[in-house]
């Protein structure tokens, strides 16, 4: 998957099976987002995932924010 516009985005088919992850971890865009969802603030996933920076994670919220706009496909109102 090629991805632009995102300097900490990066996807390669060889780690974590291809899916979008920040640059130089193992860490996917979707557990940053599925942390969020179970109630994990920013300043909680800082703490746990040291490697990160408060900047790669808004940019993986920004990435999947981008990704859904992408392939949402509005319905027509009949």
């Amino acid at each position: 998957m090629q991805i632009t516009n995102f300097s900490y985005i990066v996807a390669d088919s060889g780690i974590c099976q291809g899916l979008p992850r920040i640059k130089d971890t193992r860490i996917t865009v979707s557990s940053i987002l599925a942390h969020i969802a179970g109630g994990m603030s920013v300043g909680d996933l800082l703490v746990a995932f040291p490697q990160l920076s408060e900047t790669a994670i808004n940019e993986a919220i920004m990435f999947a924010a981008q990704r859904i706009q992408e392939i949402y496909i509005p319905m027509k109102v009949a």
